[in-house]
C-alpha cells in the first residue's frame, strides 16, 4: 500500500514517518488484502497536534478518521485506533450477511460545489448559485446496512444511494444528535397507498 505523510505548517520527521507507514500498514492489512492508497496529514491546532487518515482500500471503499492529542505519536495511535474499530465493525456486519456479493452496480452522477458566501451568489449571471468544481461520482446500488457501512467507514456527513430493495433513491445522513437519519421516499409512497385504500 502506497502511503503518503505530510504536515500542514510541520515537519514531519523520519522517525514518525516511519511510525506511521508501519503501524498503518498493519491495521489496514488485517482487513484488506490490497489496499491502494493512503494519506496521513498532521496539523497543529492551538496546543494540540491533529492526524487525519483516509485510506482508500478499493473501487468506491474509503476509510478516514481523525484524532487530536498532545503529540503527534498520540494524535496518530488515536487515529489508527477509530480506523482499525470501524473496520472491524464493518468486517463483522459483512460476515453477518452470511453470502459473499459481488461488487455493487453503481451509477454515475455529477456533482456540484457551490459558492457559499453571498458575493458568490450574486455574481451568478442567471441568478443561480456560483458553480465552483464539477465532479463526477457514483450513486451506489447498496442496502441501507451497507448504505450505513460505507457511511460509517468513510465517516461522512450524508451518503445518497440507491435502496437495493426497490431501486429509488435514498438518503442516509448523520444527525445533530450523533445518530443516523434515513430518507426513503418509497415508504411514504407505501404509506400513502395504503391510506388511500383505507378509505
Amino acid at each position: 500500500m502506497k502511503t503518503v505523510v505530510t504536515g500542514k505548517h510541520i515537519d514531519v520527521g523520519e522517525s514518525l514517518r516511519t511510525h506511521v507507514e508501519t503501524s498503518l500498514a498493519a491495521v489496514v492489512e488485517k482487513y484488506f488484502v490490497k489496499a491502494i492508497e493512503a494519506h496521513v496529514v498532521f496539523s497543529r491546532l492551538r496546543h494540540q497536534f491533529c492526524a487525519e487518515l483516509s485510506v482508500h482500500a478499493g473501487r468506491g471503499l474509503m476509510m478516514q478518521a481523525s484524532n487530536e492529542a498532545a503529540d503527534a505519536y498520540a494524535a496518530f495511535d488515536g487515529a489508527a485506533e477509530r480506523l482499525d474499530k470501524r473496520l472491524r465493525r464493518h468486517k463483522r456486519r459483512l460476515r453477518n450477511h452470511h453470502k459473499v456479493k459481488g461488487e455493487a452496480a453503481e451509477e454515475v452522477a455529477t456533482d456540484y460545489v457551490l459558492s457559499a458566501d453571498e458575493a458568490g451568489a450574486a455574481s451568478a449571471a442567471d441568478g443561480q448559485p456560483l458553480v465552483i468544481a464539477e465532479i463526477k461520482t457514483s450513486i451506489p446500488h447498496l442496502s441501507v446496512s451497507e448504505a450505513v457501512m460505507r457511511l460509517d467507514l468513510a465517516d461522512l456527513p450524508a451518503l445518497l444511494f440507491r435502496n437495493s430493495a426497490h431501486g429509488n433513491l435514498n438518503l442516509l445522513y448523520r444527525r445533530r444528535d450523533g445518530n443516523l437519519g434515513w430518507i426513503d421516499p418509497a415508504l411514504v409512497a407505501q404509506g400513502n397507498a395504503l391510506t388511500d385504500k383505507a378509505h
